[in-house]
């Protein structure tokens, strides 16, 4: 018989987000039901003609740890991921850990969009010798992994899956398998994602895939409501440090909760519907890896992405991977508040996901005027929710562009 594979214990957690600077206040305002999406402050619309001026960005402040040097190094998807990432490992008891088992691994969608753009215009009006020499390693998608596994001395494996919006939930997948093939005893995972841009806004718009309430950008996002009509571009990066349970409880370390399991499958359907089957393989597959069954499941942080087709299409296909088994289920988007993240959306929802299971509470979707009569699993609506004591398991859905289909879930510690 195979040797049983270890737990892996989640031990450290760390953030910037509209929500806030960090972990603590950024689980506060969650559960407050803030509403971060705000007009612009500049003059975006006139200049580039936008037809939405809004967008959930960074609370301000977040960035304020980092020095003038690293700021200048980083592209901003860097900086944001570089800040949660030291939070994350001050927060885990910085573990003592060989560096040969130490291991990275930090999604994005897009990377550094911003340094990639901002360079072309250097060279378009500035000509080409004065291009930022940092050039390259602040716009390659691996640079957050890159940056983080120097940061700690990793060197088990940096990695970066760029699997859309499934990326920062693909990332903790990848994390998981790491510790139990027995490549890593810790691996610091998560997500990042600064693409609140004039292109990328412009290019979103385009597709109908952003909300256009520009009127009443605050209610705006508003997933499971009759009136959704596109998602709410948000930004910043979230990160988890996930550890073996031998290896946490050697050095005593507090668990927040369990990565349990993960399922991982594609659509081979459209670039950009989403398909309810290979959602539901997802879920299935999680369910199953985690050696659970649909009844365990009191939570689920969906993807919810406020559009009128995902976000029913998500439910029914949590419903058909659960063969229905859902009336012990209460259903959050997240994305109400901070905005949909792209990459860094699956990092940021598996901690709020771990947070529900730690503190038995499910942060509120807020924005709902009229739930949505084809909803047919429980939502917490404005409000958070209880979640029951005893052994209980959350999931964490989350979808990109390309048909990506990433499922992780979390058990109570």
């Amino acid at each position: 018989m195979p040797a049983p594979r270890s737990r892996v214990a989640v031990t450290g957690l760390g953030t910037v987000s509209p929500l806030g600077g960090d972990v603590t206040s950024t689980w506060e305002a969650a559960l407050a039901g803030t509403s971060t999406a705000r007009t612009f402050d500049n003059d975006w619309k006139e200049r580039y003609g936008l037809s939405v001026d809004f967008a959930c960005q960074l609370v301000p402040g977040a960035l304020d740890s980092l020095s003038r040097p690293e700021s200048r190094k980083l592209d901003p998807s860097g900086q944001y991921s570089m800040v949660a990432a030291r939070e994350a490992w001050a927060d885990a008891g910085a573990p003592e850990v060989a560096p040969e088992r130490l291991g990275v691994v930090v999604g994005t969608g897009i990377g550094g969009i911003w340094t990639t753009l901002d360079q072309w215009d250097v060279v378009r009006e500035r000509g080409a010798r004065r291009v930022n020499p940092f050039t390259v390693p602040m716009l390659m998608a691996n640079g957050s992994a890159a940056q983080i596994s120097m940061e700690l001395g990793a060197r088990a494996g940096a990695h970066t899956p760029v699997s859309a919006c499934a990326s920062g939930a693909e990332a903790v997948a990848l994390g998981m398998a790491m510790i139990r093939d027995g490549r890593a005893d810790v691996v610091v995972v998560g997500g990042t994602e600064a693409s609140i841009h004039p292109m990328t806004i412009a290019a979103f718009a385009n597709i109908r895939a952003l909300s256009t309430r520009t009127d009443d950008p605050e209610h705006a996002s508003r997933p499971y409501d009759v009136d959704r009509d596109g998602f709410v571009l948000g930004e910043g990066a979230a990160i988890l440090v996930l550890e073996s349970e031998e290896h946490a409880a050697a050095r005593g370390a507090r668990v927040y909760a369990y990565a349990a399991g993960r399922g991982m499958a594609s659509d081979a359907h459209h670039i950009s519907a989403p398909s309810a089957e290979g959602q539901a393989r997802a879920v299935r597959e999680a369910v199953e890896d985690a050696e659970l069954t649909a009844r365990d499941v009191v939570h689920v942080n969906a993807h919810g992405t406020s559009t009128p087709l995902g976000d029913i299409n998500e439910l029914c296909a949590v419903s058909d991977a659960l063969d229905g088994v859902t009336d012990q289920i209460v259903v959050t988007s997240t994305k109400s508040m901070t905005g949909h993240l792209l990459g860094g959306a699956g990092a940021l929802e598996s901690v709020f996901s771990v947070l529900a299971a730690h503190h038995r509470t499910a942060p509120p979707t807020i924005n709902i005027d009229t739930l949505d009569p084809e909803a047919q699993i429980r939502v917490a609506q404005n409000t958070p929710a209880e979640l029951p004591g005893g052994d209980i398991a959350v999931l964490n859905n989350a979808f990109g562009f390309g048909g990506h289909d990433i499922a992780v879930v979390f058990t109570s510690a």
